[in-house]
């Protein structure tokens, strides 16, 4: 009986041992997330040639305080506010000057998830509105990860018609309008709608987005930079084109020809991109000139490229620029064709003659100055948009005028506070 006892209490005094570990194993996996090391080891640190942009890296170690961006959203179950602060989300107006000139944005998506979750959080503010098409050959996960991201934002919102998008075809220019009709909608009082692409970035902050929008150059005009259609690009729009849907576009037959513009129309070639005013935006929808030259455009080439440019040099278009020409720094591109003359080459590689951004390229882009700067890929050279995302949060924060929140800030220094709480660095 005294052997069965002992054993008894051998199993119990076991079994609270056992109790009292799983216990503190749980409990430190339940621990709040700001007493957890800041950084996974799997983190990406700054390169060295980034601290000549990050001034206040002198002397100073700075971490970065997220990694896993395309892994959080596939896989987190968090409730949308604490979404938003773990991905360092501006909550609040940094100005009262921007607060009274909302922006609209329209975003076309289809791949690099990390790249559009961290383009996202590089433009948004919660005065402006946000429109974004995903592409709808993006595969279902692509698609459920960005609905879920949408879905915390009330500023924010999914286009009501998703477009298979084909390059150079009809379709981009339709996913476009498709977020112009949503946008028009809108019951927030945006002022200028921009449109990006998911691998595009921010130079300019919200803050200089809006003053170079009232500058006097562009306070009441579209910017939709591109001149009289050159020679060359022609038969882009004097020959019929057919779209292969989600794959290419080609010639209709061996080069059919097409019915002259409507409306005896001069057609201009330009780029895609544009910074358009409400009153134009509203023209585009409801004027039958804009109507039936979207519909003359449906089997031409890149129809987006003649097409903003070509309305926007209409007398009665709001907002018309028709001694434009190629004003407006909207874009700063590496054209394979242009090097030598606007830059001094690609440091990162060309794909369809584009350069997509290494490290070297950032000092030309940040010297430019453009609204935005396109191609940056995610996987191929991370460091270039770790230290530019970086560069331009330090930036924007720089110009708040209202106390910062220690949630927006994407790195922390290992010494000290990165802001007082004045918000000033």
């Amino acid at each position: 009986m005294r052997q069965l006892e002992g054993t008894k209490c051998s199993f119990l005094l076991c079994l609270g041992m056992s109790i009292i570990v799983c216990s503190v194993i749980y409990l430190r996996a339940r621990m709040p997330t700001e007493l957890k090391p800041l950084e996974p080891p799997s983190c990406r640190p700054f390169s060295t040639e980034c601290k000549a942009f990050l001034n206040s890296m002198e002397g100073v170690e700075l971490y970065r305080r997220d990694c896993q961006v395309e892994s959080y959203i596939l896989n987190s179950r968090l409730q949308c506010s604490d979404l938003t602060r773990d991905l360092h989300f501006i909550t609040r107006p940094l100005s009262r000057e921007e607060e009274d000139y909302p922006l609209a944005f329209i975003v076309t998506v289809h791949k690099e998830l990390e790249l559009f979750v961290r383009l996202l959080r590089a433009i948004y503010m919660p005065q402006n509105v946000y429109c974004i098409h995903v592409d709808a050959k993006a595969p279902w996960e692509y698609q459920a990860a960005v609905w879920k991201l949408v879905s915390c934002f009330k500023n924010t919102f999914i286009s009501s018609r998703s477009e298979t998008v084909t390059y150079a075809g009809f379709s981009r220019l339709q996913a476009d309008m498709n977020c112009m009709k949503d946008l028009a909608k809108s019951k927030i009082g945006w002022r200028k709608v921009v449109n990006l692409c998911g691998q595009d970035f921010p130079v300019k902050s919200n803050l200089e987005l809006v003053r170079y929008m009232q500058s006097k150059e562009w306070r009441d005009r579209n910017m939709t930079p591109g001149v009289k259609q050159p020679l060359s690009m022609r038969t882009r729009t004097q020959l019929q084109h057919r779209e292969i849907m989600g794959s290419h576009v080609a010639l209709k037959g061996l080069g059919l020809k097409k019915d002259p513009p409507p409306h005896n129309l001069q057609i201009f070639f330009g780029t895609a991109y544009y910074a358009l005013t409400r009153a134009f935006v509203d023209f585009v929808l409801k004027s039958p000139v804009a109507r039936d030259l979207l519909e003359w455009s449906k089997d031409t080439f890149s129809p987006d490229e003649h097409y903003w440019v070509t309305l926007n040099h209409i007398k009665e278009a709001p907002g018309n620029h028709i001694d434009g020409g190629w004003a407006g720094n909207i874009r700063a591109i590496k054209w394979r064709d242009q090097e030598g003359r606007t830059h001094n080459g690609c440091k990162g590689h060309y794909v369809r003659d584009i350069c997509i951004y290494g490290m070297e390229d950032l000092p030309w882009i940040i010297n430019r100055n453009s609204m935005f700067a396109n191609k940056f890929e995610s996987n191929v050279f991370p460091e270039a948009l770790d230290c530019l995302e970086q560069w331009h949060r330090n930036k924007v924060l720089n110009q708040a005028t209202v106390p910062i929140e220690p949630s927006w800030l994407l790195a922390t220094q290992s010494n000290s506070s990165y802001f007082n709480s004045s918000g000033e660095a």
